[in-house]
Parts: C-alpha cells; structure tokens; sequence
C-alpha cells in the first residue's frame, strides 16, 4: 500500500501541485512569524541584559497601601535612603538614576527618536560607567547636556553645539558637553537619550532631592543575592519597607519576560493570520483528494477485490496526504526563514532600528513548521479517505462518482441549521452585553456561525447560482453550461466557495466595524468639544504649569482650562479627580447634562453617569473625598453628565484641586478658544508662543480625529496584508478545482467540441464557471462580513454612546469586483487547458 500511496503521488504531480503551494504558503506564514519574533526577542533580550552589567542591586519606590481615607502613595528614594545602600556591607559603590522624557529636536526642529522613547536622565559624577564618554566631557550645570551616539549622528550635532530640547513644555538650548555611547535597549531601537547632571536632572524631571532608582554595585566577593539580603536590613532598620529591592539578575529576567510578553501579542496575532490562511488551506486539500478519490474510484474497488481492506485503503489516502505534506512543510519553512528575514529588514526600513543579533530558527520553529504542514494535510485528506473506503467494490466499479444520498443530505443540512441557529444566537446574545463580557460569546458565536454556513453552502449554492442565471443568459450556451456545472457537484462548488468566503468575510467585518468606530469618534470631537484647540504632550505626559500660563497670555486667546489628574479616596475606591478651570469649561466642552446643571465652582462638582451610578449619586448628593495630601472636603454634585471616550470622571475646580497635589498641579492636556477660530494663522501663533517646541502637539478637532484615523487606517491596511494570505490561498482553491474539473471533463467537453462548441465559447464556459463560483463565495462572505460588524458595532455601541453602524457600499463593491477578479485570473490557466484539448483523444478517455 505504501508503494501505491507513493506511485499515485508521483502520477498527479500537476494536480497536487496547488495542494502543496496552499499548505506551503500557510506553513511559511507560521514559521516566518516564529523566525521573526523569535530574532527581535533574542536582539532586544541580549539588548536589555547589558543594560544591567553594572546593577547587582536595584531600589525601587514602593506604594503605601490606600486604607480608609488614606490615599496609596509613592515612597520616595532619598540621598538618605542612597546614603543607607552605600555603606551597607558589601556595597562597593552606589548611585541615583533620575529618568524622565527628554524630546531633542534635530537641526530642522523635528523631534528625534520614536516619541515614547525619547528619554532623559542623569549623568553620575565626572565619571558614569553605564555610559562612556566617545567624545568632550560630562554635563555640569543647568546648561550643559551629553547624548547618546545614534542621537548625535542622526540629528547632526556635535560637541559645543546647542540643542532644541524640551522636558516638559518650555523650550531649553543646553551646549552638547559629551557625547557617550550606551546598551539602553530604547536606544538601540530608534529612541534618543539625553543626560544632564544629577542636580539639573532632578529639577527638570520634578524630582528635587529623589530618585527613581537606587543601583548598588556589590563588592569583590559578594553575590548579589548576599547584598539583597544586606540591602533589606538597612532599608527595615530604619522603616523603609515599603522600597522594592531586586538583583540585576532578577531584573534582566524580568526584563527579557516583559520583552517576550509583549511580542507574544505579535506573535498571537501574526499565528491567527497563519491559522486562517491554513483554515482556508484545509477546504483546497480536502476538495483535491475528494476529487482524486473520485477519478480513481475504479481502482480503489479494484484494490478492495483483491484482498484490500477499508483501513488499508484509507490509510494509503492518508500516506499520501503524509508525503504531500511533508513536502509542504519543508518547502515552506524554507520560505518561513526567508520571509522572518525579509521582515526583519522591512521593519528596519521604517525606521525602526533594532539591536544587532543572529537570525534565530529555533528547533520549535523547526518542529512547528513540519508538524503543522503535515496533521492540516493529514487531517484534510483524511475524510475524503474514509468515504472511500465505505464504498462497495460492487458499486465502485459501475460508477466513477457516488452521488449523496438523500438521508446524507438531510443530515448535513439539519446539522448546518441547527449549528448555524447556535451561531446566530450567541451572537445576538453577545449584542446586548458590555465591554469584553460579550468578547468570547460573540467569537464563539461567529466561530459557529461560519462553520454552520459552510456546512449549508451546499444546499445555499443552488438558490444563489440560480439566480445569475439571467445574466449567464446572455452568453449563449456557454453561460447555460457553466452554471449547471457549478451546480452540478456542490460540495466541490461550496468547499471552493468557502475558501473565498472566509476571507472576505473577515476583510469586510473589519472594514466596517474601523469605518464605524472613525465616524463615532469624528461625532464625538465634533459634539463634546467647542475649544478651538487642544494641547498636549507628544508622548501623553503632564505639562509644564508654564505652557497654561503662556497660553493665557497668548493675543486672541479668549478662553483656557487645564486638566489636571489627581487621586482620591472616597468610601473604600480610588477614584481620580480631573481639574478643570469652572468658569470657561462649558465654552470649551460641550457635554449633555441627564440632570441638575454643569456647574463646577468651590465644593460643587460635576460626575459622568457611569460614575454616578457606581455610588448611586444624583444631582444633590454630597460625599467626602480624601486628597493625595491627606486634606477631606465634603464635595456636592451640581449635575450629572453623559460621558464619553474623551471626557468623563468627576470634575472638580482647579482652585480648589490643585492646592492638593502632593508634586505640584501639572496639565495633561490645555484646551483653548480663541477670538479668530481654527485658522493655519492662529496655529502658527500659538506654535511660536509656546517657542516652536518640537514635544508639544497642538490639535483642532479635525486634527485629532484625523490622527485617530490614521492609526486606524495603519491598522486595517496591515491585517488587509495579513488577509491576502488567505485570498492567495482561495484563488489557489478556485484555480485546483477547476483544473481539476476540467479533466474530469474531458469526455464531455470533447463531445462539446465535436457538436460545434468551438475553443472560445469552451474557454467562455469554464471562466463563466469559475466567475460564478467565486461570485457566490463572495456574496456569502460580505453577508456574513455586514452582519459581524453590525453585530460587534453593538457591542462596541453600548460603551460608545456616538457609535452608529456605517456600511461602506462604495467599498463592498471593490470587494465583490475582487471576488469577480479572482474569478476570472483563476480561470486563465484551466480555461486554456480545456480549449486545447483534442477532442478525438478527449472523447476517448474515461
């Protein structure tokens, strides 16, 4: 048996061909993915660990616990608590490190780095081992600055140069005094890295006389965990418990775990993309072994005649479904390695600069790929072999095809109903749920969904191709046969059918779903906000108190209101009060009121609904809330507002607030109105007030959602990328079935051609064939697609108030004209087959 498995592979090379490109493809996305995330974790890993070479012990702050009205507070680490660590025995020296953001502008003023990774700190003494000196001098004095390498290089300065530099607003020109190189990870991928000295550092950074992070180097002799251990005494003699204490180790695994954590979400994301190439992958094979079972269904029965059992017969199916897999497997990861690299390079091209590190093919990977490549194809030919099996030799030798029979068909087209019943359910069941409690009931809802329809196609394939059959009208002849052979076996025209079908109805949900969500935020900006404009932080962090102030002083600046952020205690939570300038708040936000009126002046406060539920407040209610520093003040809520993905929380009088704030009120965002409105000019003054600064963004409306809309847009287009894996897949599905088809046919279509058919219209007939096929699948698809998202757009509606379902009918019809596209190129190859074939020759074939 294994030697037939192994002849019959060798005989249907051409056919198998599409089978082994389907599962290689798949198998390639999975490996290459491995390959890629496994070769940035090793780089970032191996990164990261040189960063802790001079940590043998590091001091964190710890958190008070928030008990009663005691709000959780951040212990702060002191030159006494660094003075404690220096002299602990074992301790050979020690060190503060004071970080924070640190925007450098280039020499045309555009910010250097990546935003979020664009870093300051402090440079210790004369002499600062994490960082050697490349060229000039350490920093001293508020004046002077050191960068890293990279930054230098890419922004054109040099030692005595002056930098655009801001930390938190105001715009600083320090001298260039050194030069240094460094491990830092965020460096090394893109960011800058800007170091002053310890005092400057701690007074840009709003850190005077404290530290971020204590870092102790042990002595000769002494292990890391013995200076923990000695580390831990001092701190509790002296009633510093709160501090955290880790060893450089500890602190590299934590680091390398935190790295793996957030490329598994990648990785996560990469492997689903994968799967559903594979998913739709399984539907190809299965349809090429049904129909190689068919063809050779005569020698099957005559394989059981002589002595061949049903087991032997599907396992001789299975073998060669083994070896077609095997050499799926190997050639996609082959494939698998050169896409890991080729998108390790793109990455780069970006603008991404990632550590230097070896291409990792780990033997996981290896395994993976192999294992993967070979159970889809296993599993996929596996029922085609067993049908084989169950049919008498009797039988099987009097007819080349078994039609279904009628109980089979029942069978299957009650379990699609009832499958699909669960499907539609739990997903309308999910509808009316909130937040990510609908999550898994709508995914497990959809799951079953598509698998209900798939398993109905069969039954749906008729209705549908039926009703294309005035327009098929139109071509003669050719467009009657195409659609009687589309419909003539539709379990083969579903299972192609399907592979499309799940492609676009994954393309078509998603595209819904981003353009509701970027039509419910434009509503939102539009609604809620009235300011003309909105500043902030490039990097999302708070502003200097300086940049309100500026603001106000602005000519033709009429109205302003900063949002500060501090934490409070009421009852038993935690809740954050938000800051606001009472008097000018309604002229800069629009917010409807449920009841009582906005108001937000001295102890009267403002509360969004959900809030208010949550304690059961309403207009009237009064409640006590603890401040950071201690304080309590009976507060009276004046109204309760709707609120909304950009404002929502309880809104207290920045008078009455900021005094409060433990480390000084600062803004994390400022709005303003302005006497000329939204103009180029009026921004152009306002970027000039605030001295150009290349950290601080200045947005309308307009602006903001527009910079929503291009995450949004980045996103669709990447799983738009992922998603042609599964499209390329299905053409491949469409091109198999119908070459395939096409040499079932030969007899007929060479009696075709003795009739008077001539080459044109047998041509005309297949790609008719094939336009039908990808046409239903793709109806079937952006049905399903429309419904998904309407279905996740509820889910997401009863969290966003704006959100309303927005159908994209301009887009669905490119969708449908891909689905006819894919059609028609799948064609090429079988209708010019067909029409070359001789047709004496053809009619003589069985």
């Amino acid at each position: 048996m294994f030697r037939t498995a192994l002849r019959n592979v060798f005989a249907h090379k051409a056919r198998l061909l599409m089978t082994v490109l389907a599962v290689m493809l798949g198998v390639a996305f999975v490996s290459g993915t491995l390959v890629f995330t496994n070769t940035i974790s090793s780089a970032l890993e191996k990164s990261s660990a040189q960063g802790f070479d001079h940590v043998d012990v590091a001091l964190t702050p710890g958190s008070t616990k928030a008990e009663g009205d005691k709000v959780s507070k951040e212990v702060k680490l002191t030159d006494a608590t660094l003075k404690r660590a220096r002299s602990v025995p074992g301790a050979a020296s020690a060190y503060g490190v004071v970080s924070g953001y640190a925007a450098v502008a280039d020499q045309d003023g555009k910010l250097v780095g990546n935003g979020f990774s664009t870093k300051g700190g402090n440079y210790w003494g004369s002499d600062d081992a994490r960082y050697p000196l490349q060229d000039g001098t350490a920093p001293q004095g508020a004046n002077q600055v050191a960068l890293d390498a990279e930054t230098a290089k890419r922004a054109g300065y040099k030692v005595g140069d002056q930098v655009r530099m801001s930390i938190d607003g105001p715009v600083l020109t320090p001298t260039v005094t050194g030069i240094f190189t460094t491990d830092d990870g965020n460096v090394a991928a893109g960011g800058s890295l800007a170091l002053f000295d310890t005092a400057t550092a701690q007074r840009l950074f709003h850190k005077q006389g404290a530290y971020d992070e204590i870092d102790v180097k042990a002595a000769g002799g002494t292990s890391q965990d013995q200076l923990k251990r000695a580390v831990d005494d001092a701190l509790a003699a002296h009633g510093d418990d709160a501090v955290h204490t880790d060893t450089g180790r500890q602190l590299a695994d934590d680091q390398a775990e935190m790295i793996s954590t957030n490329m598994s979400s990648m990785k996560t994301m990469l492997l689903i993309f994968a799967g559903i190439a594979l998913f739709v992958g399984i539907f190809i094979i299965a349809n090429t072994f049904t129909m190689l079972v068919a063809q050779r269904t005569k020698e099957l029965a005559l394989m059981r005649a002589v002595g061949a059992s049903r087991r032997q017969v599907t396992r001789s199916v299975l073998l060669e479904a083994f070896v077609v897999g095997a050499v799926a497997a190997v050639t996609g990861l082959a494939v698998g390695i050169g896409i890991g690299a080729g998108m390790r390079a793109l990455l780069g091209r970006t603008g991404a600069i990632l550590p230097d590190g070896p291409l990792v093919v780990s033997v996981g990977t290896v395994v993976t790929a192999l294992v993967v490549g070979v159970l889809v194809t296993m599993l996929a030919a596996w029922l085609p072999g067993r049908r084989a099996a169950k049919i008498p030799p009797v039988a099987a030798m009097s007819a080349v095809h078994a039609t279904a029979t009628t109980k089979s068909l029942i069978l299957r087209n009650t379990l699609g109903s009832l499958v699909s019943g669960v499907g539609v359910a739990a997903v309308l069941a999910a509808t009316t749920m909130k937040g990510s409690d609908g999550q898994l009931p709508m995914g497990a809802g959809a799951a079953l969904l598509v698998i209900g329809v798939f398993i109905l196609t069969p039954l749906l394939s008729r209705p549908l191709i039926a009703a294309a059959a005035p327009v098929l009208r139109a071509f003669g002849i050719s467009g009657k046969l195409a659609r009687l052979n589309a419909v003539r076996n539709p379990r083969r025209t579903a299972a192609t059918a399907s592979a499309l079908m799940i492609g676009l109805t994954l393309i078509t949900g998603l595209t819904v779903i981003a353009g509701s969500v970027q039509t419910a935020i434009d509503k939102m900006a539009a609604d809620s906000l009235k300011a003309d404009y909105v500043v902030s932080m490039a990097n999302g962090n708070a502003l200097s108190p300086d940049v309100l102030k500026t603001l106000e002083g602005t000519d033709g600046v009429t109205a302003t209101s900063g949002l500060s952020n501090s934490p409070s205690r009421i009852g038993d939570s935690t809740e954050y009060l938000t800051g606001v300038n009472g008097s000018t708040i309604t002229k800069l936000a629009e917010l409807p009121v449920d009841s009582g009126s906005f108001t937000v002046d001295g102890a009267k406060v403002v509360v969004d609904d959900d809030t208010a539920k949550d304690h059961g407040w309403t207009t009237g209610s009064t409640f006590t809330a603890a401040y950071e520093d201690g304080a309590k003040q009976k507060l009276t809520v004046a109204g309760v507002y709707e609120g909304n993905e950009m404002m929502r929380g309880i809104m207290v009088d920045a008078p009455t607030l900021n005094p409060h704030i433990t480390d000084g009120a600062s803004d994390m965002q400022v709005m303003l109105k302005t006497s000329g409105g939204a103009s180029d000019a009026t921004k152009d003054k306002l970027t000039k007030a605030l001295g150009e600064n290349p950290a601080i963004k200045i947005q309308d409306g307009k602006d903001i959602s527009n910079e929503i809309a291009q995450m949004f847009t980045l996103m669709l287009n990447m799983l738009y990328g992922l998603l042609a894996m599964a499209v390329i897949v299905a053409v491949l599905g469409v091109i198999n079935t119908l070459a395939m088809s096409v040499f079932e046919r030969q007899q007929e279509i060479g009696m075709l051609r003795a009739i008077g058919i001539d080459r044109k219209g047998i041509k005309r007939m297949v790609r008719l064939e094939s336009l039908v096929i990808s046409l239903f699948g793709g109806v079937l698809g952006i049905g399903l697609g429309v419904f998904f998202g309407w279905a996740a757009g509820q889910l997401i509606g009863n969290s966003m108030t704006t959100y309303e379902l927005i159908v994209p009918w301009a887009r669905m019809g490119v969708f449908l004209a891909l689905a006819a596209a894919v059609g028609i190129l799948a064609a090429l190859w079988p209708a010019r087959r067909a029409a070359r074939l001789n047709m004496l020759a053809a009619i003589k074939s069985e």
